[in-house]
């Protein structure tokens, strides 16, 4: 491939993460306003990757994409309804034992953890240069979540088995997205749909109770997770699971700006360095190519 068209599909790349990133850091804005308006936290996922879900596989059979088939299918099963739905779990359950802040902080170790793991499988070289962005990327996260970092061992077992949770989705992910970003979030997603629709049954539905509370949730699924799922399986495609890891870092920093400006939470001098550390650590990468397979 010549350095041009190189650069041009990793800056494809790169777009597609910010725009996951962007759908991913409004959820919690949307997330709000609709537990605001009565959703419990099962229903809201249920409705979430159901809707989502239907959206995109209606999407997949417009556009005449072909299905994944075989192995390729059943790992996306795999992803929505063990991936997604664990990772949730751990996550939601170490809010219960750590404060959120702690708990921003372990989930994003998954860049780390994605960039370790995929240079051991995959036998990819990590040049100083992609180290120093991820750790730099790790830092600014870590400016950027806040300053509540207490939490019991319970709390960071959870919080550290979200992250190696979801850096095994990304992981997946990253060898099954060639079958179609479309098609391959359609599967993720109705596969989660149906281990939240059987956690609804049992515990009773929770619905909005105005049409502000259904805007919500559609927020949520059509730029939360339909866009958001679709166009980062898109970007590991062409930036590879470590980087496209290392760019979604971006997501606190936009959930931070999103919550001063729709909610009125307050943004410090930390959270700002965080975020423009953060920012050089993906511009660092953008301009990095592709690691090459260790000998």
């Amino acid at each position: 491939m010549s350095a041009s068209r190189h650069g041009s599909t990793r800056l494809v790349g790169v777009a597609l993460v910010l725009l996951s990133v962007l759908g991913f850091g409004a959820m919690p804005i949307f997330a709000r306003f609709a537990y605001a308006d009565g959703v419990d936290l099962s229903t809201l996922l249920f409705l979430r990757f159901a809707l989502a879900g239907v959206v995109m596989a209606a999407i997949t059979r417009l556009g005449g994409w072909r299905w994944p088939q075989g192995r390729d299918l059943w790992l996306l099963i795999g992803m929505g309804a063990i991936g997604y739905v664990g990772q949730a779990f751990c996550y939601f359950a170490a809010l219960r034992y750590a404060t959120a802040g702690l708990t921003a902080l372990l989930l994003y170790l998954y860049p780390a953890i994605v960039t370790v793991f995929s240079a051991l499988l995959w036998r990819r070289r990590l040049s100083p240069a992609r180290l120093a962005a991820v750790a730099a990327a790790l830092i600014g996260a870590a400016l950027a979540v806040g300053d509540g970092l207490a939490g019991s061992p319970l709390g960071f077992v959870l919080g550290v088995g979200a992250a190696v949770i979801y850096s095994g989705y990304i992981l997946v992910g990253e060898r099954v997205s060639a079958s179609g970003p479309i098609a391959g979030a359609s599967v993720v997603m109705l596969s989660a749909a149906l281990v939240y629709g059987a956690i609804v049954a049992v515990q009773g539905p929770a619905w909005p109770r105005t049409d502000g509370g259904w805007l919500a949730v559609a927020a949520i699924v059509l730029l939360s997770t339909a866009l958001a799922i679709a166009a980062f399986l898109a970007a590991m495609a062409r930036l590879g699971a470590a980087d496209a890891s290392t760019v979604s870092t971006l997501e606190p920093v936009v959930t931070m700006l999103l919550a001063a400006i729709f909610l009125g939470e307050t943004v410090g001098t930390r959270q700002m360095l965080g975020a423009a550390i953060i920012l050089i650590a993906v511009t660092v990468l953008t301009r990095l190519r592709e690691p090459a397979p260790a000998s």
